[in-house]
């Protein structure tokens, strides 16, 4: 696994946080990290470990998940990037205490 270093475009760039596991890209809200949500008997944990990457503008972050095979992302910024980008429709996320979260998957035949 691996991360890549963006640099800062403008004071009007979303930042998210990408990191690059061996088959799946993990995006989060910057504010999302290190955080866990339960609701019910679901749990979601944004942990330093699979999403703790590099900082991302949309730009940078666009570029990368047109590319990628298979996502997983949390947070409203995260899951609505890859909303306008058409990657998914809102009725595929799903919420843990309002907290967006969607796996977007490529199936190899």
């Amino acid at each position: 696994m691996h991360s890549v270093r963006g640099k800062k475009t403008g004071k009007s760039d979303i930042k998210m946080l990408v990191k690059f596991h061996e088959n799946v890209v993990a995006v989060c809200d910057t504010n999302l990290l290190g955080k866990t949500f339960t609701e019910g008997k679901l749990e979601l944990k944004v942990s330093e470990s699979f999403y703790g990457g590099e900082e991302k503008s949309e730009k940078e972050l666009t570029e990368i998940l047109l590319r990628a095979h298979n996502i997983n992302l949390v947070g409203e910024k995260s899951v609505a990037l890859a909303i306008k980008l058409k990657l998914l429709n809102e009725g595929d996320v799903l919420k843990i205490q309002k907290v967006p979260h969607a796996q977007i998957f490529a199936i190899k035949g």
